[in-house]
């Protein structure tokens, strides 16, 4: 009984082959699992991925039919506006295509690139006047209005929801001479009879605030509602101010929704006509007024196009600065 006692345990503890292939584990029954069960679910695709699979292609499909319609009137216009560029007039004004170089030559105009470097510096100033108007109302709004949020929202908005046109003539009749602001100023003694608002560069800029202030509070409202208050919190524990917590904390936190805000209000600032030829004169006329006037009352088109493209360019550097530093805040945000 001992031999074979013995025999038994020195069979038991032989060692195995490492050529001979193991044998699958058993669960706590002695049975044979013949798979894993986490490999059987990660070899067999789940209904939730075959359904996430097809989403992205569903919307491509969807926005297929709008990307294709609007990239293609994009392309005509550019291109018929570039090649009129390069056009000539006849003698009854009426535009003819052709290769001449003179509309581009002429861009050089001193005149041309005082009106251009006016629309630059209106555009600037309204983006910064924005600025400090949006920011304050945005700030309140996001983080003091509570429940009343989208209806403060709705009523900053829903005005601006009427045609520009006919708000600029509501605003040109309040900037006016005898309008109700100059005649609150003169009463309380802060303005003469002298004093002017319209047919100056601040009645310009003062329409193109107003025109698109809406476009600077919604990315800032936005952005402030994303971020984090208790990052205020910190700063006020750290013993900042309310000024020097709004500077190092909340701009900075904001500030992807502030370059977007400048954005959507340089771009349409930039190339106005509205507010120049409502509330400024013959000295504040700015790059539109003056591709309008090109036009329409000029009947030059060819110099007008030319024109065109020069506050295209403009812009698109512009354009391309605001998607460079938003990949780079991306990147370093992504670290």
């Amino acid at each position: 009984m001992a031999t074979r006692s013995n025999r038994t345990g020195t069979a038991s503890r032989a060692p195995q082959d490492p050529a001979e292939p193991k044998p699958p584990p058993r669960d706590a029954q002695g049975t044979q699992d013949a798979q894993d069960p986490l490999d059987r679910t990660r070899s067999a695709p789940t209904p939730g991925t075959r359904a996430r699979t097809r989403q992205p292609r569903l919307w491509t499909w969807l926005l297929l039919p709008g990307t294709l319609w609007m990239a293609g009137f994009l392309v005509a216009s550019l291109l018929l506006v570039a090649t009129l560029a390069l056009g000539t007039t006849d003698p009854l004004g009426n535009p003819r295509f052709g290769l001449n170089f003179a509309n581009l030559t002429a861009l050089a105009d001193p005149a041309y690139s005082t009106v251009l470097l006016r629309s630059l510096g209106y555009a600037l100033i309204t983006c910064l006047i924005c600025l400090a108007v949006a920011y304050p109302v945005a700030y309140a709004i996001a983080l003091c209005g509570g429940r009343f949020k989208n209806l403060l929202i709705a009523a900053i908005v829903v005005p601006f929801f009427a045609n520009y046109l006919v708000r600029m003539y509501g605003w040109s009749v309040v900037l006016s001479d005898d309008g109700p602001l100059l005649k609150a100023l003169r009463a309380i003694g802060l303005a003469d009879d002298g004093t002017k608002i319209l047919q100056t560069g601040a009645g310009v800029i003062a329409g193109l605030v107003y025109g698109f202030v809406v476009f600077m509070i919604i990315p800032l409202y936005a952005a402030m509602e994303r971020m984090d208050t208790s990052l205020i919190e910190a700063g006020r524990d750290l013993y900042g101010g309310p000024l020097r917590t709004f500077l190092f904390v909340t701009v900075p936190a904001t500030r992807q929704g502030a370059a977007a805000g400048c954005v959507l209000v340089f771009l349409p600032a930039m190339g106005d006509f509205v507010s120049a030829q409502l509330m400024g004169g013959p000295d504040q006329i700015m790059i539109g007024n003056l591709i309008q006037d090109k036009f329409f009352q000029g009947q030059n088109w060819p110099l007008g196009s030319a024109l065109t493209m020069l506050l295209m360019a403009v812009l698109f550097l512009g354009m391309l600065g605001y998607l460079r530093r938003t990949r780079k805040d991306e990147a370093e945000a992504a670290r």
